[in-house]
């Protein structure tokens, strides 16, 4: 399985806030968030890098429950 679109989805997952952990959801749903990280990945091409870093922001604002201030 490709490394990126495996934290993509990962990334799509956490920052949705989901109910349940990465490695607790079924098959199915995690398959579903790898489906959004493919498309995510082809429509933005070499932008891709604007995606990870906005994935990585929203899952650590996610977690620390902290909006996370304007630059």
């Amino acid at each position: 399985m490709d490394y990126t679109i495996e934290l993509v989805a990962q990334a799509i997952h956490d920052a949705e806030q989901a109910a349940c952990r990465w490695n607790d959801e079924t098959a199915i749903r995690r398959e579903r968030f790898r489906e959004y990280a493919r498309n995510a990945i082809k429509l933005l091409g070499e932008d891709i890098g604007v995606l990870l870093l906005a994935l990585q922001e929203a899952t650590a604002e996610a977690r620390s429950g902290e909006p996370r201030a304007a630059a």
